[in-house]
């Protein structure tokens, strides 16, 4: 245990796999019966929670614990990607390798402005993970009570992410969490959000939640969020991106915007969750959530500098030169951390 560190461990479940980069040929969005050219290109893809385990291993360091919880095929795929993980130094003893089962895989839609989406499929080992293999990590909860962070988020089953979150509960874990705009309904019309502490999500999937148009002003669709969650949920603590404007933090008090630096966009895939990681290392270092959001902020803008959904380069080191360059200047609690 680290006494200088207000969480030592993150234990996840989420996505694991990678995918196939196609450049769309037109900004215009893809229409439902449309054909449309393109190019594939050569860029690696990954899914959320590796992602977000790769940038807070990274950014934390140490002795810090980084558990994902998840499943792969028993293919070329998934091998290299346990691998990658565990060379980074996050312990894969629950990252199963699945006989018989295909690991997840996606085609990412690139328009030529950097903005995109995704085609992910639900066959795959990572829509096999049970409340079982979550349940074969508790040891390491109650190792980690009262000093952990637990992260749930899509591309496993729901079922799997709230035994992650009841265990999380149990053993006095941060709760964080993202769910997709398809999901909003089932968390809107459900108590789910009684179990989190800290939820990160995209314009669209707050405009989803809320039940509005995420054409209107960004700034009133988060309003509108933390005027509607905020008394309903009070120990809730929400992270809201909107791409190239900035983002927004609520403490359950008061909302917190940071806008976004300009940069050379090179790919816009992996930003959120880059910048949701950026926020969970801040918090584990101790910082307060709109000192995290620096954090998030830094680690979602440099990442879209790279063509790949994980940047290579990104460290504390590279986050605090990147936001030099880009003359800005964090609070001193932000510059601490970035030494």
């Amino acid at each position: 245990m680290n006494p200088t560190r207000k969480y030592d461990a993150m234990i996840g479940t989420g996505g694991i796999g990678t995918g196939t980069f196609f450049a769309l040929s037109g900004n215009h969005t893809l229409g439902r019966e449309e054909s449309r050219g393109g190019q594939f290109l050569d860029r690696r893809d990954y899914c959320k929670l590796h992602i977000i385990s790769h940038y807070v291993q990274r950014l934390v360091g140490g002795d810090f614990k980084t558990l994902p919880v998840g499943r792969v095929g028993d293919d070329a795929a998934g091998r290299r990607l346990v691998e990658e993980m565990r060379t980074e130094g996050l312990d894969v003893s629950h990252t199963a390798i699945m006989p018989g089962e295909q690991t997840l895989d996606c085609i990412c839609l690139l328009y030529p402005d950097g903005s995109g989406g995704n085609l992910t499929v639900t066959d795959s080992a990572s829509g096999r993970v049970t409340a079982a293999d979550i349940q074969k990590a508790a040891p390491h909860f109650a190792r980690y009570a009262g000093r952990g962070i637990a992260l749930a988020v899509p591309e496993v089953p729901l079922a799997a992410r709230l035994e992650l979150l009841d265990l999380a509960h149990q053993h006095g874990f941060l709760r964080a969490a993202s769910f997709s705009s398809e999901e909003m309904g089932t968390v809107r019309e459900s108590s789910l959000l009684s179990r989190v502490d800290l939820l990160a999500i995209n314009l669209d999937e707050a405009a989803s939640l809320a039940q509005t148009s995420a054409e209107g002003e960004p700034a009133a669709i988060v309003e509108k969020i933390a005027a509607r969650l905020g008394p309903q949920f009070p120990q809730l603590k929400l992270s809201i991106t909107a791409g190239a404007t900035g983002s927004w933090t609520f403490d359950g008090r008061d909302l917190h915007f940071i806008a976004t630096p300009k940069v050379e966009v090179q790919s816009a895939a992996g930003a959120g969750d880059a910048h949701f990681s950026g926020i969970l290392a801040g918090l584990a270092a101790g910082l307060a959530l709109a000192d995290a959001q620096w954090i998030g902020i830094l680690a979602g803008a440099m990442s879209v500098t790279s063509a790949h959904t994980i940047h290579p380069d990104i460290d504390r080191h590279a986050l605090r030169d990147f936001a030099a360059s880009h003359g800005l200047t964090p609070p001193a609690a932000v510059q601490q951390f970035l030494q």
